[in-house]
């Protein structure tokens, strides 16, 4: 008898983003006239979850729309170019926090410990090693399927940096994990430096000293304040753990294989009415057919790093009875069959 494999990290939820990128990504679709539709439905999102700035959204789904956006605009460096634009405050409390420290190091240990409330798939850290690094990390998210997330995240510290000291500070080496050709001579102006592609990591490394560089708009009584709504809103957030959406989660884990994943079922085992579910979930701005669906996408491609898993077995282990139906649900969320996303991702 088969027994239910699961990813080591056990997925216990998928980590959620204010999705804020996904919003500028969408931004330029609509200016470019390109139907929103399509594109959304294929990484398990809606207009309406775009349309709703309250409504956090999957990290890694995040990812998935800016690489499908670059494509449809035809813009190899799309991460690159959307970064270079957004108003910096968009960023919200985790800016103003950042911006109203005393020193650059205070102000990027500030991101470092409340990156989270943006992004949970995102982790940042800071050395003074060997100088000034910023290290960039994925939490749960496959980072050799990004290039475009990435970017926009090296091009947005390097203008957030700048913007709080009011100097245009140039890295002295950048790193990143993912390979590409040439960029353009915009991007290599802008930073003042080139980058060194399918390097071991992805880092910024200023020079040591500029960590001690004043801040322009630094408040320290403003800090104080917007310091400890941070950590509140750190401590508030639903926890990963204890939130409804993450117990929804471990139940379809276990549900799966056994074609049992439905909303009544895992309600019985929560020990609640199929209704008081649905009231629950929707607390958190979440419905359970798109629980399902985003863990289903998130564990399929998961899986399918798995080289010894064959494709049949996948397909099981997701509840479905047929390969076919795991194909036709797996070309909808990620826009080629499984075996050719196997194939694409270095694995089989």
């Amino acid at each position: 008898m088969r027994t239910a494999k699961r990813p080591a990290s056990g997925l216990p939820s998928i980590p959620s983003s204010t999705g804020g990128i996904a919003r500028l990504a969408c931004a330029r679709l609509r200016d470019a006239r390109i139907d929103l539709t399509p594109i959304l439905s294929a990484v398990g999102l809606t207009i309406g979850d775009v349309e709703n700035p309250a409504l956090r959204i999957a990290a890694s789904a995040q990812v998935s729309l800016l690489e499908i956006a670059a494509k449809e605009l035809h813009d190899d460096c799309f991460g690159f170019h959307l970064a270079q634009g957004f108003q910096l405050g968009e960023i919200g409390l985790l800016y103003y926090a950042m911006a109203s420290s005393e020193r650059l190091v205070d102000a990027l240990h500030a991101a470092e410990r409340y990156c989270a409330i943006n992004n949970e798939g995102v982790r940042l850290q800071t050395s003074l090693e060997q100088g000034f690094a910023i290290g960039f990390e994925y939490v749960d998210i496959d980072r050799r399927a990004d290039r475009h997330h990435m970017e926009f995240w090296l091009i947005a510290l390097v203008r957030i940096c700048r913007a709080l000291t009011d100097a245009r500070l140039a890295p002295k080496q950048i790193k990143l994990k993912h390979g590409r050709g040439e960029i353009p001579r915009d991007v290599r102006s802008q930073l003042g430096c080139s980058i060194e592609f399918s390097a071991d990591r992805d880092e910024i490394l200023f020079p040591s000293q500029i960590g001690a560089l004043p801040l322009v708009r630094a408040d320290l009584h403003l800090n104080k304040i917007l310091l400890q709504y941070a950590d509140e809103a750190l401590t508030n957030r639903p926890s990963r753990r204890a939130s409804m959406r993450s117990r929804v989660e471990d139940q379809i884990a276990q549900l799966l294989p056994h074609g049992k994943a439905n909303a009544a079922e895992v309600a019985r085992r929560l020990g609640m009415s199929r209704r008081t579910l649905s009231r629950a979930l929707s607390s958190e701005g979440a419905g359970f057919l798109d629980i399902l669906e985003a863990f289903r996408n998130a564990l399929a491609r998961r899986y399918l790093m798995e080289e010894e898993l064959p494709i049949s077995e996948i397909a099981w282990l997701l509840g479905y009875s047929e390969v076919s139906s795991f194909t036709h649900a797996f070309v909808r969320w990620a826009g080629v069959t499984p075996r050719a996303y196997r194939s694409s991702n270095g694995s089989g």
